[in-house]
């Protein structure tokens, strides 16, 4: 199974892993991080369903998300 860790305070909310996701499975924090931003975060209830294609690690310009599989 993989799963996503996305770095709170290297994100800054340009959202791109959530746009090109292909499961859904990333949404955006209701908590800001320590530069202001609205971070990125990986939904847990669905882990299951990702798949590790690391789209999201690749469209993030932040280099805030590491894959595991």
């Amino acid at each position: 199974m993989a799963h996503i860790v996305i770095d709170r305070n290297k994100c800054k909310g340009c959202y791109f892993c959530i746009e090109f996701c292909p499961k859904n499975i990333i949404k955006i924090s209701l908590m800001y991080n320590n530069t202001g931003y609205f971070p990125a975060e990986f939904i847990s209830e669905q882990a299951e369903e990702c798949n590790g294609c690391k789209t999201c690690a690749v469209m993030c310009p932040d280099v805030a998300i590491e894959v595991y599989k």
